[in-house]
């Protein structure tokens, strides 16, 4: 069996490795008698797993003692509805600075529970770029600020953290988290929904300063309460056991790998490649975003004649390329490049690249 390279958005390519553990794993675990999903979470053998996971998150991202580590049930957009219910008293507003279509998402979420306010918005210019922090429009008193670090359907992303002063920073890092090195502590809380860097669809990792949780709001349930699941370790209910295990086998394979300095290197090398023939393509291929903020981790781009779309994704489906069709919100052509998309991959779409503008220029 030859697996092709799969360049989907989300739920997206895991490495090779993993999944044939998790496929010889699958029947028999560990020599107690059961799958990994057969096994109750408060065990110790369960409780082993999701410690190790948890170890090994805090030592691929450098996370400080100071900042808690919850996995979740679900996806980023839970998160985004919950974080005004936690973390902003009645009445205090939160801002939100809008890059793209995950950046409207976050304030949609938010907006029936706290005063969230547009802080800047870059929809205007079509989300190209990303305003500069000096036109932000802060509340001195705001619970926080909110980005979105990398927006993948747009491909706009967060080169550098910006500097909102005393104010907690919060960051969807769904797209891009443990892409490259990252001072978490410049940040109150970073979250991410698990499918595109991290592991399979269906948890969430939040990394949160402890001294906000002490100071959170108090949702009426539980459920709801991210101090509640902090202080119970993620277990307040049953979580998704299967998808934490095998969010635990990605973390310690990039570790193995030679954790966030090495993908950051060939994250860097990948997106010079699909850039550069995007560039040097004399506008049969065009991506339309500042170079100043573009995403390593998804690549939109445009070829010169829209009839062209459907045949670029047809054939380069056929050539073992996947999951190139353009998000419907923008069209064209999309290439997600997370972690583990190996250089190999790249260096492929170029390929095809090349080869189909030779054929349809």
């Amino acid at each position: 069996m030859t697996r092709a390279f799969n360049f989907s958005a989300g739920p997206a390519t895991l490495p090779e490795s993993v999944l044939r553990q998790a496929q010889a794993e699958m029947i028999e675990w560990n020599g107690v008698g059961a799958s990994i999903v057969e096994i109750s979470h408060r065990s110790a053998d369960f409780m082993a797993v999701a410690a190790a996971a948890e170890a090994d998150l805090r030592s691929l991202l450098s996370i400080p003692d100071d900042y808690a580590v919850l996995f979740t049930a679900g996806g980023a957009t839970t998160i985004q509805a919950l974080l005004p219910l936690n973390f902003a008293a009645p009445g205090q507003a939160a801002d939100y600075v809008i890059t793209g279509h995950w950046g409207k998402t976050a304030i949609k979420q938010a907006a029936p529970y706290v005063d969230a306010r547009i802080a800047a918005d870059a929809q205007a210019d079509g989300f190209i770029d990303i305003p500069p922090v000096a036109s932000w429009t802060l509340s001195p008193h705001s619970a926080y600020v909110h980005i979105t670090a990398n927006e993948t359907i747009h491909g706009v992303e967060f080169r550098d953290t910006p500097d909102v002063g005393t104010l907690p920073l919060f960051a969807d890092f769904s797209s891009s988290i443990a892409s490259e090195p990252l001072d978490i502590s410049r940040y109150g809380l970073i979250y991410a929904g698990a499918q595109k860097n991290l592991g399979p669809v269906g948890i969430s990792v939040l990394i949160v300063r402890r001294d906000l949780l002490e100071r959170a709001g108090q949702p009426r349930a539980d459920i709801f309460n991210y101090a509640s699941h902090a202080a119970r370790d993620s277990m307040l209910n049953t979580p998704p056991t299967w998808n934490w295990y095998l969010l635990g086998l990605t973390v310690k394979w990039m570790l193995q790998q030679g954790g966030v300095e090495e993908f950051a290197r060939r994250n860097a090398e990948k997106a010079a490649l699909v850039y550069g023939a995007i560039d040097r393509s004399g506008g049969f291929y065009r991506n339309l975003i500042k170079p100043a903020v573009r995403s390593r981790m998804n690549i939109p781009f445009f070829l010169h004649n829209e009839q062209l779309d459907a045949v670029f994704v047809s054939e380069s489906k056929a050539a073992g390329l996947l999951a190139l069709k353009g998000h419907k919100a923008v069209g064209g052509i999309r290439a997600s490049l997370y972690n583990a998309m190996p250089v190999a991959g790249a260096q492929a779409l170029v390929t095809f690249m090349h080869d189909f503008q030779q054929r349809h220029g």
